[in-house]
């Protein structure tokens, strides 16, 4: 079984970070307001990133790593730029 760390915007202009075996799924759970607290409260607009690990484990260390990223890092993270995402990651180092 796959699991995903995903990444929501929602329209407060927010994003969302989490984890699923399911993606489609808990992406229509988030839409239909049934998911998250958050996503409840600021509509989900758009999946814009997702990562794929074999484990539970592994995706849980990584949405907690995401987590605890800067706006900024995120970002560089959804645009694929990771030279961006060095030097925001050597900043804080």
């Amino acid at each position: 079984m796959s699991w995903f760390v995903y990444i929501l915007k929602c329209g407060n202009g927010s994003y969302y970070v989490g984890h699923t075996h399911e993606l489609d799924t808990r992406y229509v759970r988030h839409a239909s307001k049934a998911g998250a607290r958050h996503t409840a409260q600021n509509r989900v607009q758009d999946l814009l990133y997702h990562e794929t690990f074999a484990s539970e484990i592994d995706a849980i260390r990584r949405e907690r790593q995401i987590k605890k990223w800067s706006r900024a890092k995120k970002e560089a993270l959804i645009a694929g730029d990771t030279n961006h995402l060095r030097r925001l990651s050597r900043s804080h180092d």
